[in-house]
């Protein structure tokens, strides 16, 4: 059974009443239209080669159909398929918004025979057990409502020795490092936002989500408590990110 970490309480509007999954749907349908740019400029495009090691890490399984949890505008669905040339890559995310930019990118590359996006739930994904050979999730997973129940879903729909791969942030452990990171996170990136009139209250969430973010061996023992094998991570830029990696039993 999934209990609640500290981590779910984290949410985008203060004063809402509204549950941390509608408040996240709002702020990424919000958002949508200029998340791809502000997210090359807010990490100078580091986040690409990020999200290349990590779908590099599923070669060797030579995964035939993906799922991708929280694909936002189908950044990892369209790089997956272009890595690992998978038959079927479906992408499933809350925000209709972040679908809608996603699906333009995709009829742009002509992949829409190998990738179909979904309006889905990770708490509650409409797949039978067993369907997929891998699950990838690129910083989507902080933005679950409750952690433990998205980890558990997306091991129910992996088939047995399915591989799930995450791409999370994390705080960096050399102290110069995490200064300066620190830093960027609390004074430049929300100027940097503000330059693209975007809602600042949008990326202040993002930040203390990934703040409050149960990471490395931290989330290991929670990957591992949800019924993951050979649970590891990876540090990239300088503990900047992680990559976690994990096997469904079997």
């Amino acid at each position: 059974m999934a209990t609640s970490l500290p981590h779910d309480n984290i949410i985008p509007f203060q004063e809402s009443a509204q549950s941390k999954k509608e408040q996240v749907e709002l702020m990424f349908d919000d958002i949508a239209g200029k998340y791809d740019t502000l997210n090359r400029v807010l990490s100078a495009r580091t986040d690409i080669g990020w999200r290349k090691k990590a779908i590099s890490m599923l070669k060797k399984a030579k995964p035939a159909s993906i799922l991708d949890v929280a694909t936002g505008t189908g950044d990892m669905a369209i790089m997956a398929c272009k890595i690992l040339n998978p038959e079927k890559i479906t992408g499933i995310d809350i925000s209709a918004g972040m679908l809608k930019v996603g699906l333009k990118k995709i009829e742009k590359e002509g992949l829409t025979q190998k990738i179909n996006l979904l309006q889905g739930d990770s708490s509650a994904i409409k797949f039978g057990n067993n369907s997929f050979d891998a699950v990838m999730v690129a910083f989507g997973v902080r933005n679950f409502e409750n952690l433990e129940s998205g980890l558990l879903e997306m091991c129910r729909v992996l088939k047995p020795g399915g591989q799930l791969i995450i791409l999370e942030f994390s705080k960096p452990k050399l102290k110069a490092v995490r200064s300066f990171y620190n830093l960027y996170m609390r004074i430049v990136a929300p100027k940097v936002v503000g330059w693209f009139r975007q809602n600042k209250d949008a990326y202040r969430y993002l930040t203390a989500s990934a703040n409050a973010f149960p990471e490395r061996q931290d989330f290991i023992k929670i990957l591992q408590s949800t019924g993951y094998a050979d649970a590891r991570f990876k540090p990239l830029s300088l503990g900047i990110c992680c990559i976690y990696s994990g096997k469904k039993p079997g």
